[in-house]
């Protein structure tokens, strides 16, 4: 669903401004998102990509401007709450156990445990059981669940930290840089999961460096440069010459 289609955002910023130091990370910045739709988030390094969406998740907050997802402010909440409320964030290191196997890492932090003699120990059956209905979902296969994920591809790593954002029913997913460091193939498994997401009314916010990649899977892109919006537009009515020169700040829209 594109923004035209529906009539109120899932998530909205609005007015934020963040600073650090004597750095003006974010610059009164305002977007909305909405269901079923990948907003891309475009920026050279340094332009305020990463403060903007660590003030979403909770981990910044903001100075001034509020945050809102379906209409409540979440500007002053934990990173674990805004998760908790369906917004999660895959890092590009994914934050993935490298030593524990599939069904762990997607309940990390959330482990399902049992009792034993009336001691605590890990369901892992429970828990590798649920992945693989996690990963069918997505239509993803992984012959081995047992085996430590730090075994698997980048594309299946990718594929794991999506799954777990699905499994526990994530409105709003921030990727960032999902395609970065796969190989072709890879990179066309994840924009496939990216697809199939916004079918289920997923909202998405796509971080790249790669234009070819924002242009195939997004349905709207927002330029920061040092801080500040510097456009935003329907993908369908730019080009990837109009966003570079945003991106340079060639090009601010009022």
């Amino acid at each position: 669903m594109s923004s035209g289609e529906a009539a109120t955002p899932l998530l909205s910023v609005k007015n934020v401004c963040k600073r650090f130091g004597g750095t003006q990370a974010s610059r009164d910045l305002s977007l909305d998102l909405y269901p079923g739709e990948v907003l891309a988030l475009a920026g050279d390094n340094g332009a305020g990509k990463s403060t903007l969406i660590k003030m979403i998740s909770g981990v910044h907050q903001p100075d001034s401007g509020e945050i809102l997802y379906k209409g409540e402010t979440i500007s002053r909440r934990t990173p674990h709450e805004v998760r908790d409320l369906g917004i999660e964030t895959i890092y590009q290191d994914l934050a993935l156990a490298d030593n524990l196997d599939v069904g762990i890492n997607i309940f990390l932090g959330r482990e399902r445990m049992k009792r034993v003699l009336g001691l605590p120990v890990l369901d892992r059956k429970f828990m590798r059981t649920e992945a693989i209905g996690a990963l069918k979902h997505l239509g993803i296969e992984l012959d081995d669940l047992s085996m430590p994920v730090r075994y698997l591809s980048g594309g299946q790593r990718q594929a794991i930290a999506i799954s777990r954002a699905v499994y526990w029913k994530a409105k709003v997913l921030i990727m960032d840089e999902p395609t970065a460091a796969l190989g072709v193939p890879e990179q066309r498994e994840v924009k496939d999961l990216i697809k199939r997401m916004q079918q289920e009314g997923v909202a998405i916010i796509f971080i790249s460096h790669n234009l070819n990649d924002i242009f195939e899977v997004s349905d709207r892109i927002f330029v920061l440069e040092r801080g500040r919006k510097a456009g935003e537009r329907l993908i369908e009515n730019t080009n990837e010459d109009e966003v570079v020169a945003m991106m340079m700040g060639r090009i601010l829209d009022d």
